[in-house]
């Protein structure tokens, strides 16, 4: 069993930026796995995590905590489900990374990601998979404050065809490391 954790901050507000890469994959993946009409997210409220578990036995999940307390959802959702950290999968925005890049890694430290730093704290280690999605870096070096408000913003209408090429490359991603094994998506989309 998988547990697939999407990173974003719940709320409308929050819905269309760049920081919720993560649940509009999960959101897509979902719909593609359930149709429109069954793509209905359990809330557990313990958990403080929304999930959909599918005929595989894998597990999606959203957590409802803001971005940088990540880590409590996915503490509490693992333990609920007695899953093993080697067996969660993250799947993040991340600024390093160019627009529409994907990077699939393993067991490392959160780079920066205070979303990812959660995790790793909460869970007592690094030992879990990362699907690390580019959101692009603007063209000059943003300071903290800068980098909080540019995750924070929307994709502009010009990134929009390059978000939703990305959101189908790493549906295939997990879907692949699903049916074949992690290494295949690795070799593939690394």
């Amino acid at each position: 069993m998988k547990l697939i954790v999407g990173l974003g901050n719940p709320g409308k507000k929050y819905e269309k930026t760049r920081h919720n890469l993560g649940f509009m994959v999960l959101d897509e993946f979902l719909r593609q796995l359930a149709g429109p009409e069954e793509t209905i997210w359990q809330e557990i409220k313990k958990a403080r995590t929304k999930i959909y578990k599918d005929q595989k036995g894998s597990i999606l999940a959203k957590p409802q905590t803001m971005m940088n307390n990540s880590g409590l959802a996915v503490t509490k959702t693992s333990c609920f489900f007695k899953i093993k950290p080697e067996d969660i999968w993250v799947v993040h925005d991340e600024l390093d990374l160019p627009l529409g890049k994907i990077k699939i890694v393993r067991s490392r430290g959160a780079a920066g990601h205070k979303g990812v730093a959660s995790i790793i704290k909460e869970l007592g280690t690094n030992d879990f998979v990362r699907f690390r999605l580019g959101i692009g870096w603007p063209e000059h070096k943003l300071n903290e404050r800068e980098a909080q408000r540019y995750v924070l913003s929307p994709f502009t209408k010009k990134e929009k065809s390059q978000v939703k090429r990305l959101l189908k490359k790493t549906i295939k991603a997990v879907k692949l490391a699903l049916d074949e094994g992690l290494e295949k998506a690795e070799n593939q989309f690394n």
